[in-house]
């Protein structure tokens, strides 16, 4: 019996490879974060392609925190289903710190 090539087989992605993709998705969902920012950190588990998804991201303040958790999972539901085919029907976000925006005008650094 001949089986075409397509139909042999079987793929599999790693969770860390999906975990990958979610902190890559975070970070463009986030924009440019303030320079002491930790970048985010994604934690999945893949069963039978549905993953679930974990995050801890430092933010800038003030800002509208629930949006920017909100474009995050977006982000990550979009993200990995296009890259991995994978379903994401959780994405948790964890806000680890909150970063204060410089002061308009502020002058950084040593000061004479």
């Amino acid at each position: 019996m001949h089986v075409e090539p397509g139909e042999r087989g079987a793929t599999t992605i790693a969770d860390r490879v999906v975990a990958k993709i979610a902190s890559q998705a975070a970070r463009e969902a986030l924009g440019p974060l303030p320079p002491d920012a930790a970048p985010p950190q994604a934690a999945v588990v893949v069963h039978r392609g549905v993953a679930r998804v974990r995050l801890l991201v430092d933010l800038p303040y003030p800002q509208d925190i629930g949006a920017c958790c909100r474009a995050v999972r977006r982000r990550v539901v979009e993200r990995v289903g296009a890259l991995a085919g994978m379903r994401v029907p959780e994405v948790a976000v964890r806000v680890e710190r909150l970063h204060p925006a410089p002061a308009h005008g502020a002058v950084q650094g040593r000061t004479p």
